[in-house]
């Protein structure tokens, strides 16, 4: 599963199409993923299976809805960048969370080569995401990718040295919102007042959104509000798939008077 996985749950709850590209093991935490996959609708054909493990991940969720993620990935190796040569969907935006540096990196270029905006969910610095980051269009990165990237704890000063070298960038705050860079104009925007259960799938409920709304052609303000309101209702409930959002709960929040980006 994992971020994209779940960004990919997120688009088709919203109303979107998805289909999802990556790897599960054939053991039991594989068959349950896959299944859980094609139960919300995801298209699974480009999906790889092997004998090497299922990498899972443990969310430890404190009272104050905040999370610890604990990774195994175990043996499983990364997927080989000649997996990608193969017939791939229709796609009116590619999301890349650089957990498969090869064939992501294989599948930014040509999704480039097609004009397919791409969106590329930096978590943390490590082999995918930097690899990744100089050729997508858009670099949706989380407070921690920031500093590991800029040197700066100040998320404005981060924002200032990555929009000059990204031209469409994004760092989320949790509670204390997001800011942005688009075209050389920057600014601000404030998170959604909810009570906070469990932040663990309200980045990849930001990413499905978000990538969703660029698949449609979404304005940049109503691109930001799109996926701050996903993100924001997933943090009011447990688990990270069980939280994400569907479009008939987001547009109440949509439409309830929240003030534009500054």
């Amino acid at each position: 599963g994992g971020p994209a996985a779940n960004a990919a749950v997120a688009v088709r709850r919203l109303g979107g199409s998805s289909a999802f590209f990556g790897y599960l093991g054939r053991d039991i935490f594989g068959e349950r993923h896959a299944q859980e996959l094609v139960e919300e609708g995801v298209e699974i054909s480009l999906l790889v299976r092997g004998d090497a493990p299922t990498p899972l991940a443990v969310s430890l969720v404190k009272p104050d809805g905040s999370r610890t993620v604990v990774n195994y990935s175990g043996a499983t190796p990364k997927l080989p960048a000649d997996v990608a040569d193969r017939p791939l969907p229709s796609a009116r935006a590619m999301l890349f969370d650089g957990h498969e540096p090869e064939i992501s990196l294989r599948l930014a270029c040509e999704a480039r080569q097609r004009g397919i905006p791409t969106v590329l969910d930096a978590g943390s610095l490590h082999a995918g995401t930097e690899s990744l980051s100089g050729i997508v269009d858009y670099l949706v990165a989380s407070e921690r990718y920031a500093v590991q990237t800029t040197g700066s704890i100040d998320p404005e000063e981060a924002l200032r040295r990555l929009a000059a070298i990204h031209r469409c960038v994004v760092i989320t705050l949790g509670e204390r919102g997001l800011v942005w860079s688009e075209k050389e104009v920057r600014g601000r925007l404030g998170a959604y007042p909810i009570r906070c259960v469990d932040s663990t799938g309200a980045g990849d409920a930001f990413h499905g959104a978000f990538a969703l709304g660029v698949a449609r052609g979404m304005a940049w303000n109503a691109l930001l509000r799109f996926g701050s309101a996903a993100g924001a209702i997933a943090c009011t409930r447990l688990g990270a798939r069980q939280g994400l959002p569907r479009a008939e709960e987001v547009a109440p929040l949509l439409q309830n008077g929240y003030s534009s980006p500054s």
